[in-house]
């Protein structure tokens, strides 16, 4: 396993494997890797013969009153993470390296970036949109994988690898999930033990809204209402929203009657956790 800072290096390596017509598979981080991006690794190692891992903490993402200094780094653990998984290159460029000096162009999608996360978190995806476009440019991959946690962002990939006719291959990866259901997140560590207890409330919140589902249900009001008071009922947590939006058109819905997307943010003390479901009509 090769470990390179610059995109020059990448460039070299990525240019050998594309001679001896090797097909490379892309997994973007933003690095303090857990189980949840080894599972990003392993499927991109079965479908690929060379697998890229880039870890790298991307600034324009970051609102300024965000965690953009705070978020967790320790790249010797990275290192082993993706050792384990059989991944033959790492790039961590500093931002420097990403961004050079004068750095004005960027990449946006718009509609699909208004609601949830986007409409929360003004410019995050502009600044997503950018460095994957960058990373997409360096690195060549045939194939890029990106967990269904982030699904807002998933959905946006792919509609701008779509538009842009961009030659990549977009592949949604099952959500990662502690034995008690919290999703696995780089952010977890963030938690007190206290805390940790207390984010299980956002699967529980889930578990509930599935169970409504099964049954019958169908009204996002009462979903969403019963969804709400599980949380609510957990002194720690602050909803920030839960939202049920078309999967589509990321435009909200009133009632459960197409593929839908459930995606809540709830903040437990000063750490925003994120998780989400999928409706799909049988």
């Amino acid at each position: 396993m090769k470990v390179v800072t610059s995109i020059d290096q990448v460039r070299q390596q990525v240019k050998a494997w594309r001679q001896s017509g090797a097909s490379i598979g892309l997994v973007p981080t933003m690095g303090f890797l857990h189980e949840g991006h080894q599972s990003l690794m392993a499927a991109a190692k079965e479908q690929n013969q060379k697998v890229i891992v880039t870890i790298f903490v991307n600034p324009i993402q970051f609102a300024p009153n965000e965690d953009l200094a705070s978020y967790p780094r320790d790249l010797e653990r990275d290192k082993i993470a993706c050792q384990q998984m059989g991944v033959d290159l790492i790039f961590c460029p500093t931002a420097s390296e990403m961004y050079e000096a004068h750095f004005n162009s960027y990449v946006d999608v718009n509609g699909l970036t208004e609601a949830l996360c986007g409409k929360k978190r003004p410019g995050h995806f502009k600044g997503v949109c950018t460095v994957v476009t960058k990373l997409f440019n360096i690195t060549q991959p045939d194939r890029a994988y990106f967990g269904q946690k982030d699904a807002q962002q998933l959905a946006v990939i792919k509609r701008m690898v779509c538009d842009l006719n961009v030659d990549i291959e977009i592949i949604g990866c099952p959500i990662v999930r502690e034995a008690d259901g919290l999703a696995k997140s780089s952010r977890n560590s963030y938690l007190s033990a206290t805390e940790r207890e207390a984010a299980t409330c956002l699967y529980r919140a889930i578990q509930c809204a599935g169970e409504m589902i099964a049954q019958g249900e169908r009204s996002v009001d009462v979903i969403a209402g019963a969804m709400q008071a599980i949380i609510n009922a957990e002194p720690l947590a602050k909803i920030d929203y839960i939202e049920f939006v078309d999967m589509a058109s990321f435009n909200a819905i009133d009632s459960l009657k197409q593929d839908s997307l459930c995606a809540l943010a709830v903040y437990i003390g000063k750490t925003r956790l994120i998780d989400n479901f999928i409706y799909q009509p049988s």
